[in-house]
């Protein structure tokens, strides 16, 4: 993540909630909940996986999370495959 990311997060997180602008949220009715489904994320294997080096140090640049945006790019893979 940015720097500014996460000075924006130290702002937000000072907000009280009567400071916080909601008013482009729509409200949830009772219909929402009637519809709504509980998904939990699936669960995660641990691997070994060679990587060449330029690439894993591509992506650990990108921040915190990488090994999570490693693994949407190999689902994106996937499912563009037509194999899920």
């Amino acid at each position: 993540m940015k720097k500014k990311y996460y000075s924006d997060m130290k702002r937000l997180r000072s907000l009280k909630d009567e400071e916080i602008d909601t008013s482009d949220i729509p409200e949830l009715d009772a219909s929402f909940f009637e519809k709504a489904v509980i998904s939990l994320p699936k669960p995660k294997t641990t691997v070994c996986i060679r990587l060449d080096q330029d690439v894993l140090e591509w992506f650990k640049s990108q921040g915190k999370g990488y090994q999570t945006r490693i693994n949407a790019l190999l689902r994106a893979y996937m499912e563009a495959q037509g194999n899920n």
